[in-house]
């Protein structure tokens, strides 16, 4: 009788298909790697600034000591000022150091859409032609997580090439202009759309992270 009276309780909730806990777990790691890679771009632009503001100095330095002879350039002062040198080498290390751990998160974004397709690829050999699948959250069918994870794959791959190439050519940039530009690429990233936000928090909402 007792055993009766225990089993009696509220229902539980439905309990999540295999592939339902798989996309709702690469949704939670997408908001966390997409906050990481925030973090780490704010610390890069610190990096980035100090670079750009250290060359900009050694530029004027050196303009200043050979403007008769028109032969400034970011090696001639860093030969002159030997402990701008030490330090420069220092922050793109450090630069470097950021770029090498964006490279990372991205690497794992890729994996996430890696592993959204290897669902969505069960699911057509599952259901094969038959066209009414049952959502596994709400309304998005399976394939619009993929579609979705490869549009922000795609958009942090695209800007962590172009951080690759400003690390590359920030420290030795001789013109001013250009050393401004790459620092407001850096910051602004263009490659992340502005509707990037609003795909992450729509997934996040199918999903059951976020509710109305």
């Amino acid at each position: 009788m007792e055993a009766k009276t225990l089993g009696s309780t509220t229902p539980r909730k439905p309990v999540l298909s295999i592939s339902a806990r798989k996309i709702k777990d690469n949704a939670a790691d997408w908001h966390n790697l997409i906050l990481k890679w925030e973090t780490l771009n704010d610390v890069g632009f610190a990096t980035a600034n100090n670079i750009a503001n250290m060359k900009i100095s050694l530029l004027s330095k050196d303009k200043i000591e050979v403007e008769g002879s028109g032969l400034a350039s970011a090696e001639s002062a860093e030969t002159a000022h030997p402990e701008y040198s030490k330090e420069l080498e220092t922050l793109c290390e450090a630069l470097q150091a950021s770029l090498d751990g964006l490279t990372k998160i991205q690497m794992k974004m890729e994996k996430l859409s890696s592993t959204t397709k290897g669902i969505c690829e069960l699911e057509n050999y599952h259901f094969g032609e038959q066209s009414q699948r049952p959502p596994l959250f709400h309304t998005w069918p399976t394939a619009h997580f993929y579609e979705v994870s490869r549009q922000l794959s795609d958009m942090y791959r695209q800007e962590l090439l172009l951080k690759r190439t400003i690390v590359e050519e920030l420290a030795h940039t001789v013109d001013r202009d250009l050393t401004l530009s790459f620092l407001s690429l850096w910051l602004h990233q263009p490659y992340v759309e502005s509707d990037s936000k609003l795909l992450l928090e729509s997934m996040l909402l199918e999903t059951g992270h976020r509710t109305l």
